[in-house]
């Protein structure tokens, strides 16, 4: 049975539809779960006096930031090993939260660990600051010139 070219063309296209349909389907569910990063998708575990939070961040342009930086003088810190923007090795370390003199402007930290000492956690920013000081520190903090909108929207469950 010859169904004509008009025909298989058609049926073609009818299904060259079906499979776009599928795959973007799976496209826009797969970035419907990556979520925004306003939202759930900038929520990532930090210490703050050795006990866990969820914090939710969005890093703020590159030219409002050393303007934030230079004029508001309550700019709170987070150390991290890297730049927040990557995957961790450490958990990132928040020196405030709310109620302890909390501002939602966070200026990026990075943590470098000096030759001979081994990477650790840290938990808390005394213990970055101990790390830091002495003769023989194990540890330089190298502020960047990253601002980051973070809240504290939580302890982290364990």
């Amino acid at each position: 049975m010859d169904i004509g070219w008009h025909s298989r063309t058609f049926i073609a296209l009818v299904l060259f539809s079906i499979v776009w349909s599928a795959y973007q389907g799976q496209t826009n569910v797969a970035l419907a779960a990556q979520g925004s990063p306003n939202g759930a998708a900038g929520q990532m575990p930090a210490y703050y006096d050795s006990e866990l939070f969820t914090i939710n961040l969005l890093e703020l342009s590159h030219t409002a930031s050393p303007s934030i930086i230079g004029k508001n003088p309550s700019v709170n810190t987070i150390y991290a090993a890297k730049d927040l923007d990557e995957e961790q090795d450490c958990i990132p370390v928040i020196h405030a939260i709310q109620g302890d003199g909390c501002n939602p402007l966070w200026q990026q930290v990075l943590i470098r660990f000096n030759a001979g000492f081994t990477p650790q956690q840290f938990f808390s920013e005394e213990e970055i600051e101990a790390a830091a000081a002495g003769p023989n520190p194990k540890i330089t903090l190298d502020e960047t010139d990253e601002v980051y909108r973070c809240s504290v929207v939580g302890r982290k469950k364990r």
